[in-house]
């Protein structure tokens, strides 16, 4: 009895360790030329023309970090904004990551060397491609006062998840962290999402 129900627990724990989080691991770069902001300060969105030929994609990407800049003691309003943000968003999809060999083993690029010594070319193997995502965000936060930008922060992320729906979040949560006083130079931000 005690035995059966130590590997039932040991099996819950596994299971609930492989389902609890993820880790989103961001190289985050920023330049800030602010030093306080006051709480609640207002801000609207800014879009380029690229972005408001693709409103409804551009919508949903404010609608995904308006929660991010909350956190980072921001408002939205309509009128009398302090600040403007420019967000923007890239991913990119790669067939496999960069270390994987499309050709492994034996059949790929070398022979097979048999035992007698002879060499033989045989056909690579099949085997399925685990694709590779490239993704980078940008904050651009610009004083409306003096038109001057104020903060501007760049981060980039790569892994093999493809659901940008929680991994965009992360990487514009890391790369606001610490706004407006962040640490000087590039650093690498880890930000915990659920599994």
């Amino acid at each position: 009895m005690k035995r059966s129900l130590s590997a039932l627990l040991l099996i819950a724990l596994w299971i609930s360790g492989c389902s609890s989080v993820r880790l989103v691991d961001s190289d985050v770069t920023t330049h800030s030329s602010l030093t306080t902001v006051q709480p609640g300060a207002g801000y609207r969105f800014e879009r380029l023309p690229s972005q408001q030929v693709q409103a409804d994609r551009q919508a949903a990407l404010e609608r995904t970090v308006a929660p991010v800049l909350a956190r980072a003691g921001l408002s939205p309003v309509t009128a009398g904004a302090r600040y403007s943000v420019l967000l923007s968003a890239r991913t990119q999809r790669e067939p496999r990551a960069p270390w994987d060999d499309p050709y492994p083993g034996p059949g790929g690029h070398e022979p097979l060397i048999t035992s007698n010594g002879g060499v033989r070319w045989v056909l690579p193997m099949m085997r399925m491609d685990s694709p590779w995502y490239r993704r980078e965000v940008s904050v651009l936060i610009r004083d409306l006062n003096t038109q001057q930008l104020v903060y501007e922060s760049h981060a980039s992320h790569e892994g093999r998840w493809a659901d940008n729906d929680a991994v965009l979040p992360a990487m514009f949560e890391a790369a606001l962290r610490g706004f407006p006083n962040p640490p000087a130079g590039p650093r690498r931000v880890p930000v915990e999402i659920p599994g």
